[in-house]
């Protein structure tokens, strides 16, 4: 199996050095970075599966990163945020990170966390196997990971992309978050996790800029229903 490439952006220099010890022998190969701008460089320039991002960091913090970032990538990112500061956390889902992990965590819980986007990626690489999804105004090719939307191209990160295939393969039928956050971030929803309700606010605002019709039914305290009819 080829290894996986990581580039993991954080000032911490401990921490960075447990961290490649303990993935390197689980088949990763792990690029560092000690400040935002030198990561955002490398994160641009270099073929990285995913990144691990700091939110503090010197000369630009991991929001600007992040910011900067999706502007030309959609390259896989787990926040590493401060243990409680939920607004780190909202924020950064906002700008388009595909999970966050409070900080300190455990070592087996990053390499958990990291397992499951890694697992998502493969299984979008082989979507060849799995038919696209059409509605009336969306199409949803999973051999390409593309989103049309009224003939209008939709950027998606890998976990929005997820999110709404699964909401539209049981199109009209409620999806509850639970189901969506263990099929798509691999893990159980938690108390006060806010996680999904954020990455469905993205796919509606990009859906949102070409059809002016929500196509997501919130059932508050359940799930969601993606309401237009499969064709």
């Amino acid at each position: 199996m080829q290894a996986k490439s990581l580039l993991l952006i954080d000032d911490d220099l401990e921490l960075t050095d447990l961290i490649r010890e303990y993935l390197s022998p689980q088949e990763y190969s792990i690029d560092t970075a000690h400040d935002g701008l030198t990561g955002l460089n490398m994160a641009t320039k270099g073929n990285y599966d995913l990144i691990l991002l700091d939110v503090m960091l010197p000369v630009m913090d991991g929001f600007e990163v992040l910011k900067k970032l999706r502007q030309s990538s959609l390259t896989p990112v787990l926040m590493l945020t401060a243990k409680g500061d939920d607004f780190d956390r909202i924020f950064g889902l906002e700008l388009g990170a595909d999970d966050y992990l409070p900080k300190p965590f455990n070592p087996r819980e990053l390499s958990a966390r990291i397992k499951a986007i890694v697992r998502r990626i493969e299984h979008i690489g082989n979507a060849h196997q799995h038919m696209s999804l059409s509605s009336a105004e969306v199409t949803l090719n999973p051999a390409n990971q593309t989103v049309i939307c009224n003939a209008h191209p939709v950027e998606l990160t890998g976990t929005e992309f997820g999110i709404l295939q699964l909401l539209m393969q049981q199109s009209g039928n409620l999806v509850t978050k639970q189901q969506l956050s263990e099929q798509v971030l691999g893990r159980k929803l938690v108390a006060f996790d806010r996680s999904i309700d954020m990455h469905v606010s993205n796919i509606r605002k990009k859906l949102g800029q070409a059809s002016q019709q929500d196509k997501i039914k919130t059932i508050r305290g359940s799930g969601y229903i993606f309401t237009e009819a499969m064709q």
